[in-house]
Protein backbone atom coordinates (compact mmCIF):
# COMPACT_ATOMS: atom_id res chain seq x y z
CA UNK A 1 0.00 0.00 0.00
CA UNK A 2 1.28 3.67 -0.88
CA UNK A 3 1.84 6.20 1.53
CA UNK A 4 2.58 9.62 1.65
CA UNK A 5 3.99 9.27 5.32
CA UNK A 6 6.14 6.62 4.22
CA UNK A 7 7.75 7.95 1.43
CA UNK A 8 7.31 11.72 2.13
CA UNK A 9 5.42 12.61 4.87
CA UNK A 10 2.81 15.70 3.67
CA UNK A 11 4.99 18.00 1.88
CA UNK A 12 3.23 20.39 -0.01
CA UNK A 13 -0.04 19.05 1.46
CA UNK A 14 -2.73 21.60 2.98
CA UNK A 15 -4.66 19.79 5.73
CA UNK A 16 -7.31 21.15 7.80
CA UNK A 17 -8.37 19.96 11.32
CA UNK A 18 -11.08 20.55 13.43
CA UNK A 19 -11.38 20.80 17.06
CA UNK A 20 -7.80 21.67 17.18
CA UNK A 21 -7.19 23.67 20.42
CA UNK A 22 -7.09 21.02 22.72
CA UNK A 23 -6.74 16.56 22.92
CA UNK A 24 -6.56 14.61 19.65
CA UNK A 25 -7.15 17.85 17.62
CA UNK A 26 -4.16 19.67 18.66
CA UNK A 27 -2.06 16.37 18.34
CA UNK A 28 -2.95 15.50 15.06
CA UNK A 29 -2.49 19.15 13.75
CA UNK A 30 0.95 19.08 15.58
CA UNK A 31 1.65 15.42 13.71
CA UNK A 32 0.87 16.48 10.39
CA UNK A 33 2.72 20.10 10.63
CA UNK A 34 5.54 17.88 11.64
CA UNK A 35 5.84 15.95 8.51
CA UNK A 36 5.29 18.71 6.35
CA UNK A 37 1.90 19.90 5.52
CA UNK A 38 0.52 23.10 5.59
CA UNK A 39 -2.25 23.07 8.24
CA UNK A 40 -5.04 24.97 9.41
CA UNK A 41 -6.64 24.07 12.88
CA UNK A 42 -10.05 25.36 13.95
CA UNK A 43 -12.28 25.95 17.12
CA UNK A 44 -14.26 27.76 19.00
CA UNK A 45 -11.26 29.54 21.02
CA UNK A 46 -9.18 31.66 18.81
CA UNK A 47 -7.04 32.26 22.01
CA UNK A 48 -6.46 28.56 22.24
CA UNK A 49 -6.08 28.50 18.78
CA UNK A 50 -3.26 31.17 18.73
CA UNK A 51 -1.26 29.35 21.48
CA UNK A 52 -1.32 25.89 19.46
CA UNK A 53 -0.08 27.78 16.23
CA UNK A 54 2.55 29.11 18.14
CA UNK A 55 3.60 26.42 19.64
CA UNK A 56 3.36 24.12 16.27
CA UNK A 57 5.86 27.37 15.04
CA UNK A 58 8.55 26.89 17.53
CA UNK A 59 8.14 23.34 18.18
CA UNK A 60 7.84 21.25 14.69
CA UNK A 61 8.69 24.57 12.52
CA UNK A 62 5.85 24.15 10.67
CA UNK A 63 2.85 27.53 10.23
CA UNK A 64 -0.44 27.30 11.20
CA UNK A 65 -3.47 29.17 9.84
CA UNK A 66 -5.47 29.90 13.16
CA UNK A 67 -9.65 29.49 11.96
CA UNK A 68 -11.57 30.30 14.92
CA UNK A 69 -14.70 28.39 14.37
CA UNK A 70 -18.02 27.14 15.37
CA UNK A 71 -18.52 23.99 13.38
CA UNK A 72 -22.23 23.94 14.66
CA UNK A 73 -23.15 27.11 12.84
CA UNK A 74 -22.57 26.18 8.79
CA UNK A 75 -22.00 30.22 7.74
CA UNK A 76 -18.93 29.40 10.23
CA UNK A 77 -17.98 26.32 8.80
CA UNK A 78 -18.62 27.71 5.19
CA UNK A 79 -16.16 30.86 5.99
CA UNK A 80 -13.13 28.12 7.51
CA UNK A 81 -13.55 26.32 4.66
CA UNK A 82 -13.04 29.52 2.02
CA UNK A 83 -10.58 30.81 3.95
CA UNK A 84 -8.27 27.89 3.95
CA UNK A 85 -8.69 26.85 0.09
CA UNK A 86 -8.01 30.99 -0.25
CA UNK A 87 -4.45 30.65 1.88
CA UNK A 88 -3.55 27.17 0.54
CA UNK A 89 -5.18 27.21 -2.64
CA UNK A 90 -7.08 24.36 -2.23
CA UNK A 91 -6.90 21.24 0.43
CA UNK A 92 -6.10 17.41 0.45
CA UNK A 93 -6.36 16.39 4.08
CA UNK A 94 -9.39 17.35 6.22
CA UNK A 95 -9.63 15.86 10.03
CA UNK A 96 -13.07 16.04 11.30
CA UNK A 97 -12.21 16.09 14.96
CA UNK A 98 -14.88 18.36 16.74
CA UNK A 99 -16.95 17.03 19.43
CA UNK A 100 -17.78 16.81 22.92
CA UNK A 101 -19.79 15.17 25.46
CA UNK A 102 -22.30 14.94 27.87
CA UNK A 103 -23.04 11.85 30.36
CA UNK A 104 -25.44 10.41 33.39
CA UNK A 105 -29.22 9.31 33.72
CA UNK A 106 -30.98 9.34 30.76
CA UNK A 107 -33.98 10.90 32.51
CA UNK A 108 -32.01 13.91 34.04
CA UNK A 109 -30.73 14.80 30.76
CA UNK A 110 -31.00 17.78 29.94
CA UNK A 111 -32.11 18.93 26.55
CA UNK A 112 -29.23 21.48 26.42
CA UNK A 113 -26.67 18.94 27.04
CA UNK A 114 -28.59 16.27 24.74
CA UNK A 115 -28.31 19.27 21.90
CA UNK A 116 -24.76 19.94 22.89
CA UNK A 117 -23.92 17.00 21.99
CA UNK A 118 -25.68 16.37 18.61
CA UNK A 119 -25.07 19.64 17.25
CA UNK A 120 -21.57 19.17 17.45
CA UNK A 121 -20.50 15.80 16.89
CA UNK A 122 -23.64 15.22 14.34
CA UNK A 123 -24.17 18.64 12.83
CA UNK A 124 -20.73 19.71 12.62
CA UNK A 125 -19.67 16.90 11.42
CA UNK A 126 -22.05 16.90 8.21
CA UNK A 127 -21.54 20.80 7.60
CA UNK A 128 -17.82 19.81 7.85
CA UNK A 129 -17.99 16.86 4.98
CA UNK A 130 -20.39 18.32 2.98
CA UNK A 131 -18.17 21.59 2.80
CA UNK A 132 -14.38 20.00 1.92
CA UNK A 133 -16.01 17.88 -0.26
CA UNK A 134 -15.76 19.44 -3.62
CA UNK A 135 -12.36 20.52 -2.44
CA UNK A 136 -11.14 17.11 -1.74
CA UNK A 137 -12.46 15.45 -5.18
CA UNK A 138 -10.60 18.38 -6.75
CA UNK A 139 -7.64 17.04 -5.12
CA UNK A 140 -8.62 13.45 -4.80
CA UNK A 141 -7.72 14.14 -1.21
CA UNK A 142 -8.49 12.48 2.41
CA UNK A 143 -11.31 12.89 4.74
CA UNK A 144 -10.88 11.57 8.41
CA UNK A 145 -13.89 11.31 10.83
CA UNK A 146 -13.05 10.71 14.26
CA UNK A 147 -15.43 8.57 15.93
CA UNK A 148 -15.44 6.34 19.71
CA UNK A 149 -15.22 2.69 20.57
CA UNK A 150 -18.26 4.02 21.59
CA UNK A 151 -19.82 3.89 18.31
CA UNK A 152 -19.07 0.59 18.35
CA UNK A 153 -19.69 -1.06 22.21
CA UNK A 154 -22.62 0.35 24.02
CA UNK A 155 -21.46 3.27 26.66
CA UNK A 156 -24.06 3.11 29.63
CA UNK A 157 -22.94 6.19 30.70
CA UNK A 158 -22.90 8.14 28.00
CA UNK A 159 -25.68 6.87 25.74
CA UNK A 160 -25.85 10.40 23.50
CA UNK A 161 -22.39 10.38 23.07
CA UNK A 162 -22.80 6.86 22.17
CA UNK A 163 -25.55 7.38 19.62
CA UNK A 164 -24.07 10.32 17.97
CA UNK A 165 -20.69 8.54 17.36
CA UNK A 166 -22.63 5.20 16.08
CA UNK A 167 -23.90 8.08 14.00
CA UNK A 168 -20.47 8.92 12.90
CA UNK A 169 -19.40 5.69 11.77
CA UNK A 170 -22.31 5.18 9.59
CA UNK A 171 -21.85 8.24 7.85
CA UNK A 172 -18.21 7.96 7.45
CA UNK A 173 -18.60 4.50 5.83
CA UNK A 174 -21.40 5.49 3.82
CA UNK A 175 -19.30 8.52 2.38
CA UNK A 176 -16.51 5.99 1.29
CA UNK A 177 -18.55 4.05 -0.67
CA UNK A 178 -20.27 7.68 -2.28
CA UNK A 179 -17.08 9.75 -2.04
CA UNK A 180 -14.85 6.51 -3.17
CA UNK A 181 -16.30 6.72 -6.76
CA UNK A 182 -14.94 10.12 -6.90
CA UNK A 183 -11.63 8.97 -5.70
CA UNK A 184 -11.85 10.47 -2.34
CA UNK A 185 -10.51 8.68 0.39
CA UNK A 186 -12.92 8.40 3.86
CA UNK A 187 -11.83 6.94 6.90
CA UNK A 188 -12.89 6.82 10.46
CA UNK A 189 -10.94 6.23 13.14
CA UNK A 190 -12.05 5.21 16.48
CA UNK A 191 -10.50 6.31 19.88
CA UNK A 192 -11.15 3.81 22.86
CA UNK A 193 -10.18 5.71 26.38
CA UNK A 194 -8.44 8.63 26.09
CA UNK A 195 -7.22 11.33 28.41
CA UNK A 196 -7.90 14.40 27.00
CA UNK A 197 -11.62 13.56 25.69
CA UNK A 198 -14.95 15.36 26.33
CA UNK A 199 -14.20 18.84 26.34
CA UNK A 200 -12.82 21.33 28.46
CA UNK A 201 -15.79 20.52 31.10
CA UNK A 202 -14.64 17.18 31.64
CA UNK A 203 -10.95 16.60 30.47
CA UNK A 204 -9.28 17.70 33.64
CA UNK A 205 -11.44 14.95 35.39
CA UNK A 206 -11.10 12.92 32.57
CA UNK A 207 -7.93 12.92 32.74
CA UNK A 208 -7.11 12.34 36.33
CA UNK A 209 -9.56 9.31 35.85
CA UNK A 210 -6.19 7.56 34.61
CA UNK A 211 -2.59 7.21 35.62
CA UNK A 212 -0.21 7.56 33.12
CA UNK A 213 -0.36 4.45 30.79
CA UNK A 214 -3.58 3.58 32.00
CA UNK A 215 -5.66 4.57 28.83
CA UNK A 216 -4.06 6.41 25.35
CA UNK A 217 -2.73 9.52 24.75
CA UNK A 218 -3.48 12.13 22.35
CA UNK A 219 -0.68 11.19 20.04
CA UNK A 220 -1.68 7.49 19.93
CA UNK A 221 -4.42 8.57 18.15
CA UNK A 222 -2.93 11.48 16.13
CA UNK A 223 -0.87 8.41 14.66
CA UNK A 224 -3.66 6.51 13.53
CA UNK A 225 -5.27 9.75 11.95
CA UNK A 226 -2.15 10.81 9.98
CA UNK A 227 -1.67 7.03 8.80
CA UNK A 228 -4.85 6.81 7.40
CA UNK A 229 -4.84 10.65 6.06
CA UNK A 230 -1.40 9.62 4.27
CA UNK A 231 -3.10 6.38 1.70
CA UNK A 232 -2.61 7.58 -1.82
CA UNK A 233 -5.43 5.96 -4.87
CA UNK A 234 -6.32 3.58 -5.32
CA UNK A 235 -5.99 2.49 -1.61
CA UNK A 236 -7.99 3.39 1.41
CA UNK A 237 -8.01 3.14 5.27
CA UNK A 238 -11.45 2.65 6.02
CA UNK A 239 -11.48 2.25 9.51
CA UNK A 240 -8.94 2.40 12.39
CA UNK A 241 -9.63 1.23 15.97
CA UNK A 242 -7.11 2.54 18.93
CA UNK A 243 -7.81 0.80 21.90
CA UNK A 244 -5.87 -0.54 24.85
CA UNK A 245 -3.99 -3.13 24.59
CA UNK A 246 -6.61 -4.72 27.47
CA UNK A 247 -9.70 -3.06 26.25
CA UNK A 248 -11.36 -6.54 25.47
CA UNK A 249 -10.00 -8.26 28.55
CA UNK A 250 -12.76 -8.47 30.47
CA UNK A 251 -15.14 -9.48 27.67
Amino acid sequence: MSSKIVENGFNDSRALVTGASSGIGRATARKLASLGADVAIAARSEDSLETVAETIGEEEDGDALAVPTDVTDESQVERMVSRTVEEFGGLDVVVSNAGTGRGGPIAEMTTEDYRAVTSVNVDGMFFTAREVTPHLIESTGNLVLVGSSAGKFPRTEYPVYAASKWWTRGFALSLAGQLGRENVSVSVVNPGNTRTMFGSEYRDANRNSYDEGEALEAEDIADAIAYAASCTAPATIGEIDVVNRDAFSGM
